[in-house]
């Protein structure tokens, strides 16, 4: 009996004494509160990595709102110079386009200013010439042909001039007509053109009417192909079969 009380007594020691193998009294959580808790940490953790980034580039000299002010002002920098730029490009276009207009206007100038130098040296020679054909002009009522030219003025016509000139010193007007005969060749033959009986719309060039000289310029047209070999001018007095003044060029 007392031996059994001492086994009995051994084993409660050993079951509920000092000695006895320890307990652990666990909780048992579901799936999703561990998902929420592994979620958190990495929140946690991601967040102390990120602030503690922040706070080494904050350490270290780095400010994001500073970077991000310099850059939104540098971007603000950007556009002005842009509509600068595009300003200044207007602008440019705007210059270059009135240097052409002045520039087109100068060579406009230039070419009219040569052009009135050139007419009016033309016009001093005339004069001169003038001058000394009155003086030399013969008894009065004499008519001479003066300066007679002819040339091609574009396929199958040509231009023609002279001056008609009164000798003396006229106090009536001398009142009259040109005949030109316009020596052709075509094709190996000669014909002759009468002006302006063979082209009547010739004849209001052809009219003189002046008291001391008068230009005379007009075209007349010849046969398709033609070439003009001589010119022949005569002045006519209304009613006379006589010419008052002959005057003939050679183009050959």
């Amino acid at each position: 009996m007392p031996q059994t009380l001492r086994a009995l007594g051994r084993r409660l020691r050993q079951t509920f004494g000092i000695s006895a193998p320890r307990m652990a009294v666990r909780t048992r959580l579901s799936w999703r509160w561990r998902a929420f808790a592994l979620l958190g940490g990495l929140a946690l953790i991601a967040g102390m990595w990120w602030w503690g980034f922040d706070f080494g580039q904050f350490l270290g000299g780095f400010n994001r709102s500073a970077v991000a002010e310099k850059q939104a002002r540098l971007e603000a920098d950007a556009a002005t110079l842009k509509d600068e730029n595009i300003r200044l490009r207007a602008k440019l276009a705007e210059l270059e386009s009135e240097l052409n207009v002045t520039h087109g206007a100068q060579t406009t100038l230039s070419r009219q200013a040569l052009d009135l130098q050139n007419e009016n040296t033309q016009m001093k020679e005339e004069l001169a010439f003038l001058r000394k054909l009155f003086s030399d002009t013969g008894k009065p009522g004499t008519v001479t042909i003066q300066r007679l030219t002819a040339e091609k003025d574009r396929d199958d016509v040509y231009r023609f001039s002279m001056l008609v000139v009164r000798g003396g010193n006229p106090s009536d007007e001398f009142s009259g007509q040109l005949t030109l005969l316009a020596n052709v060749a075509a094709g190996g033959h000669n014909s002759t053109l009468t002006l302006p009986d063979d082209q009547p719309d010739t004849a209001p060039a052809l009219l003189l009417k002046f008291k001391y000289y008068q230009r005379v310029e007009g075209t007349f047209r010849v046969p398709n192909g033609a070439q003009l070999k001589s010119l022949q001018a005569r002045v006519v007095e209304p009613g006379q079969a006589t010419p008052k003044a002959t005057r003939s060029l050679n183009l050959t």
